[in-house]
């Protein structure tokens, strides 16, 4: 019997290895891994220069403390900043971490609570993010929630329009839904969101949790839209693996987070922003982001030659892409896909989400959209 509490309905094989898009169960049987973790192991699995990172900075230093200058977490925060119009970093540990530390900077620096959110939007699983979270499934249970959010549906600009005033510190959202199912923000959606913010003097707060690091083909996904945020959380692919999570906010919010005002443990330990630095300098590349977006495209191509399209429908961005199954119910589907040797996850009940490593090959995407089709078709 179990001595774990069983909080998650967790799939009955057991990965014990990986290296780059495979990873190995216990009984030796080989997947094509298009979850990473989640989207979180960017660079795949066992990455050579991660695994260079890890075992060098383990011999020097694994942890101090926040009380100490630290010049891992000020070159890595130099280097997400570059070239963004962005200018200062804090790190955490994890996405929702970075949620909460984003709300709490909103809200102290405006002197205001009420932050906009969106149906179908995940933001974490703190009492904080889980109160920004526009899904009730993610609420359920736990009484009386963090209050001043309101939840408006995503992509209608009148509703927006119609629920601004001067209450209002923030508006919070991830440029392509992840957990909601896969659902991109509109272009007309997004410039007049930017529009309401420089406005009304409103910060803009922008989940990249799941978006960021390349995911999309763009270090970040706001840069593909009108969107200019103040604020801007990452976590998941940034430690390729390694829990590390963090927010970059503009010059104006630099006084707001002063001494005393936020802080973390673990966050930003030296272990922890030696593998990201790694990461970012592999990801943070023209010709690796200038791949990403080809390997979207040959993905996208591959899966419309392959599945019909007046029932199933890919929406998404860079190698965050979701299959829209015309309503069935995707559970089965995913256990079918696994037993037949391809890792996915869902996007709410309808969508089965892709998302693989960054350094796919398009040999691998042949292989899965040949498992997909064989699942889905037949």
């Amino acid at each position: 019997m179990s001595a774990l509490f069983q909080n998650y309905a967790r799939r009955p094989i057991s990965i014990v290895e990986g290296k780059g898009t495979l990873v190995y169960d216990s009984e030796g049987k080989r997947y094509i891994d298009f979850t990473s973790g989640i989207a979180v192991c960017a660079l795949g699995h066992a990455h050579p220069a991660i695994v260079k990172a890890i075992q060098a900075q383990s011999e020097k230093l694994w942890h101090i403390s926040n009380l100490f200058e630290s010049p891992g977490q000020e070159k890595l925060a130099a280097t997400l900043v570059k070239d963004l119009p962005l200018s200062y970093a804090f790190f955490c540990n994890s996405g929702a971490e970075a949620n909460e530390a984003a709300i709490k900077l909103a809200r102290k620096h405006t002197g205001k609570h009420h932050i906009i959110v969106f149906e179908q939007s995940f933001h974490g699983r703190t009492f904080g993010a889980m109160s920004a979270t526009g899904q009730d499934k993610v609420r359920k249970g736990f009484g009386p929630l963090v209050e001043h959010f309101t939840t408006l549906p995503f992509n209608d600009v009148a509703a927006l329009e119609a629920t601004i005033d001067d209450s209002v510190a923030a508006i919070m959202l991830e440029v392509v839904q992840g957990e909601g199912g896969v659902n991109a923000v509109t272009p007309e959606f997004a410039e007049a969101i930017q529009a309401i913010c420089d406005q009304h003097g409103i910060l803009l707060i922008v989940d990249e949790v799941q978006t960021g690091i390349g995911r999309t083909g763009t270090r970040f996904a706001f840069e593909q839209t009108a969107l200019k945020p103040n604020i801007v959380s990452m976590a998941k692919g940034l430690g390729g693996g390694f829990p590390i999570g963090g927010i970059l906010g503009t010059a104006e919010l630099f006084e707001t987070f002063n001494a005393g005002t936020h802080g973390t443990t673990f966050g930003g330990n030296p272990l922890a922003v030696s593998v990201a630095q790694t990461v970012i300098e592999h990801i943070f590349n023209e010709e690796f982001l200038a791949n990403v977006q080809a390997k979207s495209v040959y993905l996208k191509q591959k899966l419309a030659e392959a599945l019909p399209g007046n029932k199933y429908t890919v929406q998404g961005m860079g190698l965050m892409l979701g299959v829209s199954c015309g309503g069935d119910d995707v559970a089965p589907l995913v256990t079918k896909l696994e037993q037949a040797g391809l890792l996915v996850v869902q996007a709410g009940t309808k969508v089965i989400r892709l998302l693989p490593p960054l350094t796919v090959s398009e040999e691998e995407i042949d292989e899965a959209v040949k498992i997909l089709k064989s699942v889905l078709i037949g």
